[in-house]
């Protein structure tokens, strides 16, 4: 075959399609990538939008800005767009546009994989804003526990919803893992062996892995919890032989990992910045590829970590509790190996280095907090309280979302050819982080209607503030124009 004819060939296969043909049929890698990416953006202002909203119905004692019912279905959408639709499926997406980048391969390895993958994350998020907006949201939180979720508590088809919506998009993180795995296995360029790879591929290989093992435990639940509620099978039905615990089990089977699964690509993208913005190489290499690794086989070791007022027995809390403080041992190594990098190197204080700051701040407190609630005696106190809520939200807000507003601004140069506003950035960021640096100490709690009390008419008005205050941040970002011709900037 000629080298003309051949050059055709693969021109035909590999050519990237134009308008609304190409949205529908491209499948490479950075067209899924971004596809990814700015869904996931549009689910994180949803979910921006019903927090909003849970925080102007906690503004005032009994409020009436919306139903108990209504309030459910904000509180559950919420934290399932969140946690599924936004947290892991944007940097599956820079996973997805990155990896062949870095590693000198000219795409993933199972390119339709990833495309059957973006239509099952899309499709199962159609599903829920298509439900919330006939009013037949989700309501039974995020976790969606039984017994509340069964059929007898909800008869509605409202947990239907969920469990269909949400397993798809699990099926779509599943294919993500797989073509991630097989990518940075067997696609690396020559010569570049594990030990060369860049550390952004090395956090993405662990998360896929974290994802092929804590994954699957999802789909089982809400599989069993759908055929219980259509056809009567009693997995979590104690009068008829079931456990409702088995939902527990198997949901944070999943859910602690996936904490893990959601910090560890924002880790690898603080990882890879930092040093540029030190101007100096990243000190601990390999410390930190041995940290990364310990936290992955750590994570599986802890769900109960979330159960400690079910009744479970004393050896397993004992255990349990072990693991939890355990694993805070190879976040701190990255820490330490992040700040000693910041403290050889030279500074260079632009946009993406104060997300990282303020990363750094935000997250520290949370896993201060997470140590806290390993202590079984003192989660007895705190458990279905606002401090866990905070400590949920120092960990994912810091612990993703401003490195992945660090990791926008470094990388938007190679997705779009132009440099973000210096001055929008750095608006963005002050106001995002004085707004989650003081919300989350105030919060009252998760009711939908809050008492009149003397310490919540004062609080709850000012937390509010905060919460809306910290939007226009996100917002800016969102919105901050493009300075064309400054490639590479960084």
């Amino acid at each position: 075959m000629s080298a003309l004819k051949l050059h055709a060939e693969l021109d035909a296969i590999w050519r990237r399609q134009s308008g609304w043909k190409g949205v529908l049929t491209n499948v490479n890698h950075s067209d899924l990538g971004i596809r990814f990416m700015v869904a996931a953006g549009v689910y994180f202002a949803i979910g921006g939008i019903l927090a909003m909203l849970i925080r102007a119905q906690l503004a005032t004692p009994r409020s009436a800005f919306v139903g108990p019912e209504i309030y459910n279905q904000i509180f559950t959408m919420h934290g399932s767009l969140m946690m599924f639709m936004f947290a892991i499926p944007f940097f599956e997406g820079l996973a997805m546009y990155m990896l062949p980048k870095l590693l000198g391969s000219r795409d993933l390895a199972f390119p339709r994989l990833s495309a059957f993958g973006w239509w099952c994350y899309l499709f199962g998020g159609l599903i829920l804003l298509a439900a919330m907006a006939l009013g037949l949201a989700p309501d039974g939180g995020w976790f969606m526990y039984t017994p509340l979720a069964s059929k007898t508590y909800t008869p509605g088809i409202n947990a239907d919803v969920w469990l269909l919506g949400i397993t798809f998009v699990e099926i779509s993180a599943v294919c993500a893992s797989v073509e991630i795995t097989v990518t940075v296995l067997k696609l690396r360029a020559p010569g570049m062996s594990l030990g060369k790879m860049p550390i952004f591929a090395w956090y993405i290989l662990v998360t896929a892995l974290m994802m092929v093992v804590g994954f699957p435990p999802l789909i089982l639940a809400s599989t069993l919890l759908e055929i219980e509620r259509a056809f009567g099978w009693p997995f979590f039905d104690p009068t008829r032989g079931g456990h409702p615990l088995l939902w527990q089990h198997l949901f944070w089977l999943f859910g602690h990992p996936e904490v893990y699964i959601i910090f560890l690509p924002a880790a690898g993208a603080v990882s890879t910045i930092l040093p540029v913005m030190a101007r100096t190489r990243l000190l601990g290499h390999g410390a930190i590829v041995a940290a990364i690794m310990a936290l992955a086989f750590l994570s599986f070791g802890l769900w109960v970590h979330h159960m400690f007022t079910t009744g479970i027995p004393q050896l397993s809390l004992s255990f349990f509790s072990a693991a939890s403080m355990a694993v805070a041992v190879p976040s701190g190594i990255q820490v330490f190996a992040w700040i000693a990098t910041l403290g050889k190197g030279r500074v260079k204080w632009i946009v993406p280095t104060y997300f990282m700051m303020g990363f750094l701040f935000i997250f520290v407190l949370g896993g201060l907090t997470g140590v806290m609630v390993a202590v079984v005696p003192f989660d007895w106190q705190v458990h279905d309280s606002y401090f866990i809520v905070a400590h949920l939200h120092y960990v994912l807000i810091g612990g993703m979302v401003f490195p992945m507003f660090a990791a926008i601004y470094y990388w938007w140069p190679t997705l779009n050819d132009t440099t973000l506003s210096e001055r929008l950035g750095r608006w963005a960021f002050w106001l995002m982080f004085g707004g989650i640096a003081g919300l989350l100490v105030l919060l009252a709690r998760r009711a939908d209607v809050v008492v009149e009390s003397p310490k919540v008419d004062v609080r709850n008005p000012f937390t509010d503030q905060l919460g809306v205050h910290r939007y226009p941040g996100d917002v800016l970002d969102v919105e901050n124009h493009p300075t064309p011709g400054a490639h590479g900037r960084y």
